[in-house]
């Protein structure tokens, strides 16, 4: 039987609203990478993020692989070190943090333990519910990166517009380096544009000599279209917004509160 890949999104897809996992869903995941399959979360997150949560909800012993930062690291959880990555030139990531401190939005970065903003805000404190790292505050966060960030995060929590004019004024400046997506109405997401989990699904196949035909992905918000477009499968949730439906091959019947991903695969696979 050929190897299959799965590459699924956490939050909104394979964690329930409480960033939990059933049982339903752990005891298929433990069969499926038990049958020789591989299961690789790929999130948003920071790497310090996603490996603190993959313990959490016992997935840890099941992922060889993981994929960070929207796709701009793959991580190599048995040797822990990067597969791949690709980061954001200084120059660009400047230009961000300056147009978003001129517009007074919410910006940070980060190392794979820290996350640096200027200042102690209502966008930092919501992020801190979900995203269990330290925060270091400081007129300049880009002065605190001794390597090029991975990725880069502006965040509204009040209007959506403000980030979509944002992205806007950015994309003569920076689009051809940077690419910019929501992962939620309130998150900007930058990163490089050879990165996105569309293409760590590339290039992680490429890596292991897997058919991309071979590969599974699934999500429900935007910085998950390019990974459902580019697997063999791609999936949305019953709770994706519309454009991800839309890019995707199938949608599932039910959402990520009712193991809707997991009642699809026990179907097709």
């Amino acid at each position: 039987m050929k190897m299959k890949i799965l590459f699924t999104d956490l939050d909104g897809t394979l964690l329930n609203a409480e960033s939990l996992i059933s049982g339903e869903t752990m005891e298929f995941l433990r069969e499926f990478v038990a049958d020789g399959n591989l299961l690789v979360p790929a999130s948003g997150r920071p790497l310090l993020s996603m490996t603190r949560l993959l313990e959490s909800t016992c997935l840890k012993d099941l992922v060889h692989y993981l994929v960070a930062y929207n796709g701009a690291l793959i991580w190599d959880c048995a040797d822990e070190r990067p597969a791949w990555n690709v980061r954001i030139p200084f120059d660009a990531a400047r230009t961000i943090q300056q147009a978003c401190i001129d517009r007074m939005i919410h910006v940070q970065t980060y190392n794979h333990e820290t996350v640096y903003t200027v200042t102690e805000d209502m966008a930092i404190n919501y992020y801190k519910k979900r995203i269990f790292l330290p925060v270091v505050y400081t007129g300049d966060p880009m002065a605190m990166c001794d390597e090029e960030p991975l990725k880069m995060l502006a965040i509204d929590l009040e209007d959506h517009d403000r980030l979509l004019r944002l992205a806007e004024e950015l994309m003569p400046l920076i689009g051809r380096e940077v690419s910019m997506v929501f992962s939620n109405p309130y998150y900007l997401e930058f990163f490089n544009s050879k990165a996105g989990k569309g293409n760590a699904v590339l290039e992680l196949c490429k890596l292991l000599g897997v058919p991309v035909s071979d590969s599974i992905a699934a999500g429900d918000e935007e910085n998950d279209i390019s990974m459902i477009t580019a697997a063999g499968c791609g999936i949305a949730m019953q709770n994706a917004t519309g454009p991800v439906k839309e890019a995707a091959d199938v949608v599932t019947e039910l959402d990520n509160a009712h193991d809707g991903l997991i009642r699809y695969l026990k179907m097709t696979l």
